[in-house]
Parts: structure tokens; C-alpha cells; sequence
């Protein structure tokens, strides 16, 4: 650490001010960050940054003459902890007598005043001792910063009688505390879904951060007097290994936060995107690529997970001391080696797992057997965490601990609980090589909300939920299918290694379908057994791409599809695979639009493979079918047959075949009454596929499909699919499927403005207008390349084509005026938004209703790649 000490204890009265305190304050931010640079162990930095604190106050103190009043200056939080980071807020306390006068409100009224024009995060309260008491009853915040306070300048004996109040025993009981601190920290945890690993994480609140290291702390300090982790050690709560190991968790948090602090101008602890690489950067990590950030993840998110079993650990053990005055629960003796204590599992033997590592497993059996077995009992998780790190090889080399693992897949509470605590106790890890190479791995994209482990974890757990009636609603499909495969092992495998493969470079689905395969073998699994369970790795996007990206209204894309699959269990396993790993992705993921998507895909592909793949669907059966219903529901509004057969001899038959006959209803119920010289725009009033259908009917023209999508985006509408076609006599008749920003159908009250800014686009002549709108910021922080591939055709008659590129606003709208401007005509359109990748499936042709030329898709990329690269 630099010899130089910088103070302002030396500075005279008329150098106390802001533009001088500044450049103080940006000195000695510089010295920080060059010590930093040089590896000072980060605790010196803080509690230096401390004194700096301290010493400002105490010469201000003086400044604006508190000198001679009964007043205390206190430093409460994490001030008072003396934990002060660059951006720290300075929790402060004037603790008094009395009310303060006028001249003392005056003081504190300029103090404030310098310290908020030297741009510090202050916060303040002024309370006697009585007020201080009976606001920390109320407000637990309060009593916990109460009991952290800190003497800074003033009265010794009013902050002693403080002190003596908050540590009386009626002051918040250590009972009551303990049980306060505890809801409290579960329900912080909810707020981060109860795990670590989530890709954007809060340094001080998520599961695992310094938050749960302060709550042990407080714990400790409430009921024994532990002012620090050492004390705790010395209390004998903490073993002499264990203090020391959350003493390195502090100092690795304490650095990435160090860092954080050093790179942002404003408070915050949230190690966002746009912020991991410089702080990476800032610690020393290298790496092409994102292998820097990466790396520092990694660490991170192991240190979080090392805290958080230390943290459970921990309580568990004052629950017992605090709680139970050291009784357990009733014993219930389980096997030689294990027996169950009230909601926990004890091993009955001192070094079990080291002397017979695979009963690990036989552990996990048993909390799948009880499912009232909620944790593992702190005794027997030190003798776990002892275990697993001096093993010296993976437990899936042992045969017996394979027959154990498969047991618990083929376990039918094995989703219960037995994998989650697999993954938070580091089993996972020490059974699957691989699996340690997933944990905190980074998936660097908006889409993806968790690391690859606890994603794969999210994802095994929700499979459960297809097994409980109570979800039917959410998950139809999959709470018939689940429970009724026979099979279902060959699920879970191919769960845990549908992602394994990430990290490692090359197609993680490749990496994955190979692994699975020698695992299955290894394990007992029949070489059918592990082909499928292979193929269900190497093909787990495909339902879902296929579902949000292809035409699925299109027999000859069911064809492929179900000649993919080829049978119907494999059909099965893959929808709830699909299901269960979007819902895993992201909580937000999952919407009424993409069930239905599914669903309909699930249904087609049954149909083929139930008719059999050499006997197609009869197209004209289809198309006579539809007519049919059609037709009875429109004669029943009182429309004559002569009617409707006029009308329809409009439409081609592809009309007839990419609609339902509810749809066809209800466009000729309007078209039968509509003037044909007038476009007609029609909003669905229930939610159909899980969106809003409009359907859109006037005069076709080549900028059509871009007026109307730039229409919609003004009215911050997404839009996820469209059909779009002509009729014999040169009408479109064109559907869009939308969302609104909530991605759920459009509320009625909209619909006529809806359908006013659509009629008017649909009047327009000329320019195309698109509005212009301020990506979100979360979005500058990624690039996506702009990559137009144009895919073949069995028919030739038209073109298909993918647009990958960054999802910012307008985007449809820009490319649609791309169409209009290379006279590209547009006949189907599927959207997809992946994060921040929109990825998105369009087929089209020329003017003249012709597959477009090697030339003309040429231009027709170049044009779209220019556009898309001017607009981010």
C-alpha cells in the first residue's frame, strides 16, 4: 500500500470545502484503484477508506462547532461495520437529548449539505436514545444498524447508554431476532428465485452474497456477543477451516464489489452485463473472447455457492442452540447408516462418506423416499463437505455408486428434492465430471436468465410439476404425457445432459448427444436406450425451432418434423424435454402463444405417425372439410349458400387450407357485408393461439405487408406470425398474430384505435414512416451479427428465408420496408425473439409470384444487412 497517507485532519477551516474535499476524495479514489491494481488485500482498502471517513467526520464535527453539545455522532450499517466501498452509502446517527435548537439544526443542516455536494450516499436520522429504542422495535432494519453501531465524535456516555439499551435482553430477544433474520433472508432469497446463479447477480443480496454473510454476524453478535467471524470460530460455531474459508468468500466478494464500485458513478451492487467485463478486467482476469468473464464468474459463482452451504450450515446449528436450546427432533432410524431428525438426515456413523463414499447416494435415496426430509443436518454436512473434497476420483467410476445413481433417476421422487440438494452440496459435481465443468458457467445473452447448472437443475424440477394436476392448466399436454411414460429415466438423462456440453467450444448439442451416449452404457442402459436418449440430447432445440420458426400449418414441414422423430415415444419425450427447458430458460419465457405453438406442432406430428409417414394428409380432404364447417356456421347467420359460394370462388385454395373454418367464418361473415372498395381491418375480440388475430383485407400492393407491420410497432405491438395471400382478383387477405408488450392478447378497449391506425397505414401513399425508438439499454450492451440465409425448397415456387440480427425496436418494420423497396412480396412470416437475437423465418417471391433469383436474393441481402447495421 502506498507510504502516503491522505487525511484531512491537516486541512485548515476555509479548505472544508467542496471543491477542495472533491479533489481530496478523487486523490485518494486514484491511490485505491493504482493499490488495487497492485493486489493491497482489499480489506485494508476498505477500513482505510473507513478511517478516511472518520477522520472527515470528526474534523467537520468540530467545523460546525458540535463540539460543546451533548450530542453523538454515531455510524450505523455498514459504516458501522466499517465496511466502506468507493460507493458506500454513510449511514449516520446524531444521537441527542433533547430536540435539537436551531443553531444545532443549522450545523446539521450544513454538514448535510457538504457532504451531499461531495456527492456521498448520506443517510441520516437524529433521535434520542428513547426514540432510538422504540423505532428499533418496530423496524427490524433499524435494530440490526442499531446493534452495529459505532461511536464516531461527541458524547461517550449518550452513546454508552445506547448501548446499553440495544444489547438488553428486552430489546429484541435473541429468539425473536434470530427468527426475524431468518424470514427475512428467505424472503431476499424469493426475490432472486432462491438461487446464486443468476447471470446478472446482486453482489450484496442474491442467495449466497455478503447479505447472508451479515446475517450470520448479526446472529451471532445478538446471541453471543460475536462482534466478528473470528469470534464466532472462537464460540466454537465455526470450525477453525470453516472460518477461514468464509473469510477468503468476504475478501472475494469484497474485491469483485471493490471493482464494481471503482467502474460505476453511481451506487448500485448489481454485476450487470454491461459491467462484468471491466471489472473482470480490473481483477486481472484474461481471456480471448469471454473467457475472462467467464472465469471471474466461475469464481464468483462458486464463492456464492460455498456461502450459501456455509450460511445454511450455520443457522441450522443456531436454530438448534437459539430455538431448541440444543434438543433435536424426534430420531427416526432410517438404515445402519442413516437416520431422519425431525426435517433433517443425519449419517449415524463419524466419517461415513469417507470410508464408503457411494453412500452419498444412498443418502439421497433416502431424503427421495421421505419426502419430509428437508435439509441435511449440519453434523452430517461438514462430514459431507470433508468428504468431497479428498475424494480423489468422480463417484461415477464406482460401480456400486453407479447402480445408486440410477436408482434414484429411476426414483419416482427423485425430482422431489434429491437433485437440488445434489447440486447445492457439490454431489452433482463430485459424481459427473462434466457437471463440474457447468458450474457457474456463463451463458452470455438476454434469453437466458441462469448459469447452465442451475438452468439444468430449473429444469428438472419442473418436470415435476407434469406430474401434479394442479399445473394441468399451465401445462395441458405435458401432465397427460408425463406421467403416463414408460420410460421416464431416459428423460432425466437426457435432461442433465442437454447442456452439458457448453463452455467447451463446438455444438454443445454434438458434445452432449456423445456424453449421454457413453454415460447410458456405463450405466446399464441398453445401447436403443442410450441412441435415444442421444438423440433427445442432440436434437433438444428442435420441437421448439421448429414450432416458432417453420411454417407448421405446412404438411411438408409435419412430414419432416415427424420423420425426425419417428415414433411416438420419442414424440413424447421431446415435448416435455421442450416444455420444461423453455420454462427453465427464463421464468418469463413461457406464454399462452408458445403452448399453443407446441401443442399444435405435438398434435400434427402425432396424427402423422399414427396415419403413417407413406400416407400423406389428403390436402383437398382438408380443404373440403374446412369449407364444410365453415359454411354451416355462416348459414346459420342467415347467409345464403349462393352467397358464400360467390365469395369463396374468390379465394384461392391455400386460403382454405392455412385456416380454421372458425376463421374463414368469421372473415366472410364480414366481407359479406363490406364495401369492396374499402380496406377492412378485423381484430379478434378472444385470444386466439394465445395472441390477437387481424386480419387485414384491401387491395394488395407491395409495400402492404411493411405498412402494416410499422403500423402495429407504432402501437407497440409484436408481432409472432402472419399469413399473408392474395385472392384471385388481387385482394389481400392477410392475418397477423400479435402480442402486446406484456406478450399477452391485446385488451378490448384497444382494438378500435387498432384498428384505426392500421385502416389509416392501409390509406397512406408514399414513404413508409417508421418510428423511431431508443434501444433499451440493456440491449448495448450485446452485438448480434446480421446474417440473411435463404434455405432450400422441395417446389422451388418460393423463397425461404432466416434474418438473424439484434431485436431492436422496429425492427420487423425496417425489414418489411426492405421488402417493399426490393419488390420482394411476403407470404408467411414467423417471429422469434431469442433475448436479444430476433430470429425470424419469412417465405417469399418476386412481384410475379416467383421464387426469387440467386441475383435478387443477393440484393435483396445486401440491402437488408445495410438497413439493419444503420438502425443499431
Amino acid at each position: 500500500m502506498t507510504d502516503t497517507v491522505i487525511t484531512p485532519q491537516h486541512l485548515g477551516d476555509d479548505q472544508l470545502d467542496p471543491i477542495t474535499l472533491k479533489a481530496q476524495f478523487q486523490q485518494l479514489l486514484e491511490q485505491q484503484k493504482q493499490d488495487f491494481l497492485a493486489n493491497v488485500p482489499v480489506a485494508e482498502l476498505v477500513y482505510q477508506r473507513t478511517d478516511y471517513m472518520d477522520a472527515l467526520l470528526a474534523r467537520l464535527w468540530h467545523h460546525f462547532g458540535f463540539d460543546q453539545s451533548p450530542l453523538a455522532l454515531v455510524a450505523v450499517g455498514g459504516y458501522g461495520r466499517r465496511e466502506l466501498h468507493p460507493l458506500s452509502d454513510i449511514d449516520l446517527l446524531l444521537l441527542c437529548q433533547a430536540p435539537l435548537n436551531a443553531y444545532q439544526q443549522q450545523s446539521l443542516s450544513d454538514l448535510l449539505t457538504l457532504l451531499w455536494d461531495l456527492k456521498l450516499e448520506v443517510g441520516h436520522s437524529v433521535r434520542t436514545v428513547e426514540e432510538c429504542i422504540d423505532v428499533g422495535l418496530d423496524d427490524l432494519t433499524v435494530a440490526t444498524n442499531l446493534q452495529e453501531s459505532r461511536l464516531l465524535c461527541g458524547d461517550s456516555q449518550l452513546f454508552e447508554a445506547l448501548e446499553a439499551r440495544v444489547h438488553h435482553d428486552s430489546f429484541w430477544p435473541s429468539e425473536r431476532f434470530y427468527q426475524a433474520k431468518v424470514d427475512e433472508q428467505k424472503a431476499r432469497h424469493r426475490r432472486y428465485h432462491d438461487t446464486a446463479y443468476k447471470l446478472e447477480p446482486d453482489l450484496k443480496l442474491s442467495p449466497g452474497s455478503l447479505r447472508d454473510i451479515h446475517t450470520l454476524s448479526w446472529i451471532a453478535r445478538r446471541h453471543f456477543g460475536a462482534t466478528s467471524l473470528r469470534e464466532m470460530s472462537d464460540f466454537g460455531f465455526l470450525t477453525d477451516a470453516e472460518y477461514r474459508e468464509l473469510n477468503e468468500c468476504q475478501n472475494v466478494l469484497w474485491r469483485i464489489r471493490f471493482a464494481l464500485h471503482l467502474e460505476l458513478r453511481r451506487y448500485d451492487n448489481r454485476l450487470t452485463f454491461a459491467h462484468q467485463t471491466s471489472v473482470a478486467e480490473l481483477l486481472g482476469y484474461r481471456g480471448d473472447g469471454n473467457r475472462a468473464v467467464e472465469t471471474m464468474m466461475k469464481d464468483f459463482f462458486r464463492t456464492l455457492g460455498r456461502v450459501g452451504e456455509l450460511n445454511k450450515m450455520l443457522l441450522q446449528i443456531f436454530d438448534q442452540v437459539i430455538i431448541d436450546n440444543g434438543r433435536s427432533g424426534e430420531v427416526d432410524v432410517l438404515s445402519d447408516d442413516f437416520q431422519r431428525c425431525g426435517r433433517t438426515i443425519e449419517a449415524r456413523k463419524p466419517a461415513l462418506f469417507q470410508a464408503r463414499p457411494e453412500t452419498i447416494l444412498d443418502m439421497m435415496l433416502h431424503i427421495a423416499d421421505d419426502t419430509s426430509i428437508e435439509a441435511i443436518a449440519a453434523p452430517t454436512l461438514r462430514q459431507l463437505r470433508t468428504a468431497r473434497r479428498r475424494l480423489n476420483h468422480f463417484l461415477c467410476q464406482q460401480d456400486d455408486a453407479r447402480e445408486k445413481f440410477m436408482a434414484l433417476i429411476r426414483h419416482p421422487n427423485a425430482l422431489h428434492k434429491a437433485f437440488g440438494l445434489m447440486h447445492r452440496h457439490g454431489v452433482m459435481s463430485a459424481y459427473l465430471p462434466q457437471w463440474s465443468q457447468i458450474v457457474g458457467q456463463m451463458q452470455f445473452d438476454l434469453f437466458h436468465v441462469y448459469t447452465v447448472d442451475e438452468h439444468t437443475i430449473r429444469l428438472l424440477k419442473h418436470m415435476r410439476l407434469f406430474d401434479d394436476e394442479a399445473n394441468r392448466e399451465r401445462h395441458p399436454i405435458c401432465c397427460d404425457v408425463f406421467p403416463r411414460l414408460a420410460r421416464r429415466e431416459l428423460l432425466l438423462v437426457a435432461a442433465i445432459f442437454h447442456d452439458i456440453g457448453k463452455g467447451r467450444g463446438g455444438d454443445h448439442s454434438e458434445i452432449g448427444a456423445i456424453e449421454s451416449h457413453d454415460f447410458c452404457l456405463d450405466h446399464g442402459l441398453s445401447k436403443p436406450e442410450a441412441n435415444i436418449v442421444s438423440w433427445l440430447v442432440r436434437n433438444h432445440l428442435l420441437m421448439s425451432v421448429t414450432a416458432q420458426r417453420r411454417d407448421i400449418y405446412d404438411p411438408d414441414v409435419i412430414t419432416d418434423f415427424a420423420k425426425e422423430v419417428r415414433d411416438e415415444e420419442r414424440l413424447d419425450l421431446l415435448l416435455c424435454l421442450t416444455v420444461a427447458d423453455i420454462n427453465a430458460t427464463n421464468p418469463d419465457l413461457w406464454n399462452s402463444w408458445k403452448r399453443t405453438l407446441i401443442a399444435e406442432l405435438y398434435y400434427s406430428t402425432q396424427k402423422a405417425l399414427r396415419r403413417g409417414l407413406e400416407n400423406p394428409p389428403d390436402v383437398r380432404e382438408r380443404i373440403r372439410h374446412n369449407k364444410h364447417l365453415a359454411a354451416a356456421m355462416l348459414r346459420k347467420q342467415g347467409h345464403s349458400p349462393r352467397e358464400i359460394e360467390v365469395l369463396w370462388q374468390r379465394f384461392k385454395a391455400d386460403y382454405f387450407l392455412r385456416h380454421t373454418h372458425k376463421q374463414i367464418a368469421w372473415h366472410s361473415e364480414h366481407l359479406l357485408h363490406h364495401a369492396d372498395d374499402k380496406p377492412l381491418v378485423l381484430v379478434s375480440k378472444k385470444a386466439t393461439r394465445g395472441g390477437t388475430e387481424i386480419f387485414v383485407y384491401c387491395q394488395d400492393r407491395p409495400s402492404l405487408f411493411a405498412r402494416v407491420v410499422a403500423a402495429l410497432d407504432k402501437k407497440n405491438l409484436s408481432v409472432h406470425d402472419a399469413q399473408v395471400m392474395t385472392s384471385k382478383d388481387g385482394h389481400a387477405l392477410d392475418t397477423f398474430m400479435v402480442l402486446d408488450q406484456n406478450d399477452d392478447a391485446i385488451s378490448i378497449d384497444r382494438h378500435p384505435r387498432i384498428i384505426d391506425g392500421v385502416g389509416k397505414a392501409l390509406n397512406e401513399t408514399g414513404k413508409i414512416t417508421i418510428p423511431k425508438r431508443r434501444s433499451p439499454q440493456k440491449l448495448q450492451h450485446f452485438s448480434v451479427k446480421t446474417q440473411v440465409l435463404f434455405l432450400p425448397t422441395k417446389n422451388g415456387r418460393r423463397t425461404l428465408m432466416e434474418l438473424v440480427a439484434l431485436d431492436t425496436p422496429g425492427l420487423l418494420a425496417r425489414v418489411g420496408a426492405v421488402f417493399a423497396r426490393q419488390n420482394v412480396s411476403v407470404h408467411a412470416a414467423k417471429i422469434t425473439t431469442i433475448g436479444e437475437r430476433a430470429e425470424d423465418f419469412f417465405i417469399v417471391t418476386d412481384l410475379d409470384n416467383q421464387a426469387l433469383t440467386s441475383e435478387h436474393q443477393a440484393q435483396l441481402k445486401a440491402a437488408l444487412e445495410k438497413a439493419l447495421s444503420q438502425a443499431k
